[in-house]
């Protein structure tokens, strides 16, 4: 056992290591303020749905009043087979200068993907700097686009934004979703805060329409069904051109899954794409990953055999005054304070899950997004 007991030293110091050298960055960095700066160059927002008509129905209001003079609102029809086109389209009447449709017919080669339709909507763009939504989504406040687009610069060419999801009281699915949500976030703004940028959530994410076209789109991963968003921003973002929005007006909130089933389907195919980043995001997340796992097995292991159960408790208490610490600071910045209590609990069970995932896709892809 001494050798498990060294083991897991080495663990808990590799722990040790993300928490106060990656993650930490992010949580120690000063709260964004609102921006005061006058910001007025225009603005594409552009939302793809595929049989979203009630959620556009409800959340599309909360785009068309923003607080922001000079932007168009670019609506992908993807296919739809519900009335989603007959929804835009009514929207539209109302606000004929805003709001600009893209109608995708079904298309054989790129069935079962939104990149293709996305693609044309983009083209159909009329502006350089683009700003992209989900038909299930909304922002919290009628300042999102001005949050967003003023983190723009010559340089700064790939906006990354938080993307929230509904609270709902007394679900642990709801709690579990969103924590898995929030420590998502905490990992892809805390490796752009040390200039490893290798993900963005396509539900609130800005980039250029010029760096869309000399990085070819999406061609270099069209044949996978999802990506849009995370496989993007690996490709083509760099330690110079990344910028962070994580005020709150800045933020969107989504509906969640409401069964574990659709959100284990959900998290299926987001996971798939991590086997197509660049080789260091690759390493750093498996080795943080296992890092976990191995924290808390090698801990049971031990105290279970009550192999020098003082020290171990020691090391498990101090980790998760760490992780407390760092998270419980992190949630509050993203306004996720009610999961810092379960955030153990919630870490514990998002760990198994996860590796049940791996095992999944390992025996089969997920073919659907």
């Amino acid at each position: 056992m001494l050798f498990v007991l060294y083991v897991f030293l080495i663990i808990s110091f590799i722990q040790f290591l993300f928490y106060i050298g990656v993650f930490g960055r992010f949580s120690f960095a000063k709260t964004q303020k609102t921006i005061t700066k006058s910001v007025n160059f225009p603005v594409s927002v552009i939302i793809c749905a595929k049989n979203e008509a009630e959620n556009l129905q409800q959340f599309l209001p909360s785009f068309i009043n923003q607080k922001y003079s000079n932007y168009e609102l670019v609506l992908i029809n993807d296919a739809s087979t519900d009335d989603t086109l007959e929804v835009m389209e009514s929207f539209q009447k109302e606000h004929p200068t805003k709001i600009k449709i893209v109608d995708v017919a079904p298309n054989e080669q790129f069935w079962g993907g939104k990149k293709y339709a996305l693609s044309l909507g983009i083209k159909s763009a009329t502006h350089e700097h683009l700003l992209f939504s989900d038909a299930d989504c909304k922002p919290v406040s009628k300042h999102w686009i001005t949050e967003m687009v003023a983190c723009f610069s010559e340089e700064k060419e790939i906006i990354l934004g938080y993307g929230a999801y509904h609270k709902t009281n007394n679900s642990c699915l709801n709690k579990l979703i969103r924590f898995e949500t929030l420590f998502t976030a905490i990992q892809y703004f805390s490796y752009a805060k040390i200039g490893l940028p290798y993900m963005g959530v396509g539900r609130n994410l800005a980039y250029k329409k010029s760096l869309f076209f000399s990085a070819n789109g999406f061609a270099d991963h069209t044949h996978i069904k999802s990506g849009d968003d995370d496989l993007f921003v690996n490709k083509n973002a760099t330690n110079q051109n990344v910028s962070l929005s994580y005020f709150t007006d800045s933020f969107t909130v989504s509906k969640p899954k409401k069964t574990f089933k659709e959100w284990i389907l959900q998290k299926r195919r987001h996971i798939s794409t991590a086997t197509y980043y660049k080789p260091i995001h690759q390493f750093l997340l498996g080795l943080f990953y296992s890092s976990q796992f191995l924290f808390w097995m090698l801990a049971l292991l031990l105290l279970v055999t009550t192999y020098q159960w003082k020290i171990v408790i020691g090391i498990v208490l101090f980790i998760i005054a760490i992780k407390y610490i760092i998270i419980g600071t992190l949630a509050k910045k993203l306004g996720e304070k009610d999961l810092i209590i379960w955030s153990p609990f919630l870490e514990i069970f998002l760990i198994l899950i996860q590796m049940s995932i791996f095992i999944k896709n390992m025996v089969s892809k997920p073919t659907h997004w």
